[in-house]
């Protein structure tokens, strides 16, 4: 008999906010987190929008020294969204160093220590001076091995790496883990660097927004005047329980996850597919055992480029086209958190489902061929909404979809 599967913990720290409510407030008023890095600009880029991510303060009380120089930059991201998903979950350190937590969470680079290396290796030609913290903070791994380091993690503990799908990947195989009653609980989530360093070969495909006259009004999902996407970064942490442990311990559950779907286009290495994103889409409604019309909101994984926008506009047609789904892209206000999406994106949604409503897909002015069919949220709309389809898409023909249905 299968495991039910539910959140009982989320954190974040975006260009939206770095906790709950100032985020919750960010996606109600649809405040964009977009801003201009001049750097960019300076170092080479194209483009020089950016999604504005704190950089968080982490102490010696909160870490220690020496832990704290294997840290990246996106595992320090993880760090503080993974506090905060384990204190809303009430799993303190005495719990944690009692009990089997798994670990599973979404990074696809860690450019800025790789680069930091380099460079003093040309400089320098004297391996002894890359120090300790280098070699941890490089590996696409280093999110997985700092938290579970920190938090004293027992369970499983691996590193999706999947583009811009790993965040979702890394939730629905958490999911499954525990509804095979492998695991009781998962700390799971995504994570993507903000540096400069990280994004320059996305630069040198053109693939970013050059409407830098605008910061905020730069990242249009499914607008006919959108030209590229927006970088951004942070973490999203999320504790995923089986329900019957959450129920005996006196969890607070804030949603179920019921479905995972997924599938591979199989084409070009960056060709997005309307069929495979319908498959995924298909996939997690059925394991979700739910149709089109019972699903209230979309949280479309657009991310304001020309043709990916395109065929993801054709596959929510085919699906829910005269259905009363709600549709909008939060990369809009966020640009787009690669890594880290398919996660924070859940947490978006599962905000905007204790909130009762659908953020809007801000800078949506005029629909194109293909997205005018759609039931796109252009703005607010104050409404229930009980279940959440979420869509991450990724180079290599990736696909990801998930439900999570309100309890």
């Amino acid at each position: 008999m299968t495991k039910r599967v539910v959140i009982t913990g989320i954190g974040i720290w975006s260009c939206l906010g770095n906790d709950i409510e100032t985020v919750r407030q960010s996606l109600f008023e649809g405040k964009s987190g977009i801003g201009l890095k001049p750097e960019r600009l300076e170092y080479g880029y194209r483009s020089g929008l950016t999604g504005v991510v704190e950089t968080p303060v982490i102490t010696k009380q909160m870490v220690d020294r020496h832990t704290r120089a294997g840290m990246s930059e996106e595992a320090q991201y993880a760090y503080m969204a993974s506090r905060q998903a384990f204190a809303q979950a009430g799993l303190d350190d005495v719990y944690l160093r009692q009990h089997e937590v798994g670990c599973i969470f979404g990074n696809d680079s860690s450019a800025k220590p790789v680069i930091e290396a380099s460079r003093i290796m040309d400089q320098k030609h004297d391996s002894a001076m890359l120090g300790y913290g280098l070699v941890f903070q490089s590996m696409n791994s280093t999110v997985n091995m700092n938290l579970s380091t920190i938090f004293h993690l027992r369970g499983v503990n691996f590193t999706i790496s999947a583009a811009c799908a790993s965040g979702s990947h890394s939730i629905g195989l958490a999911y499954m883990l525990i509804r095979q009653g492998l695991q009781d609980t998962i700390l799971c989530g995504g994570a993507q660097e903000a540096n400069y360093y990280s994004m320059a070969t996305f630069d040198a495909l053109g693939a970013f927004s050059i409407r830098m006259d605008e910061p905020t009004q730069a990242s249009r999902p499914f607008d006919k005047d959108r030209d590229g996407l927006i970088p951004s970064g942070g973490a999203a942490a999320l504790v995923l329980e089986d329900y019957e442990h959450a129920v005996a311990r006196g969890a607070t559950i804030l949603a179920e996850v019921v479905g995972y779907g997924f599938s591979s286009n199989g084409g070009g290495i960056s060709e997005p597919s309307d069929n495979g994103s319908v498959i995924a889409m298909t996939r997690a409604m059925q394991d979700a055992g739910v149709g089109v019309d019972n699903i209230d909101y979309i949280n479309a994984h657009a991310t304001s480029t020309i043709q990916g926008d395109m065929y993801e506009a054709l596959a929510l047609d085919k699906l829910f086209h005269g259905c009363h789904a709600l549709i909008s892209s939060t990369k809009s206000m966020t640009g787009h958190e690669c890594w880290m999406s398919g996660a924070s994106e859940i947490v978006y949604s599962l905000i905007m489902m204790q909130h009762h409503f659908v953020a809007p897909n801000i800078n949506f002015e005029n629909p194109d061929q293909y997205s005018e069919r759609l039931n796109i949220a252009a703005t607010t709309v104050e409404t229930e909404v009980n279940t959440v389809l979420s869509n991450s898409f990724g180079f290599g023909g990736t696909n990801s979809a998930l439900v999570i249905k309100k309890i």
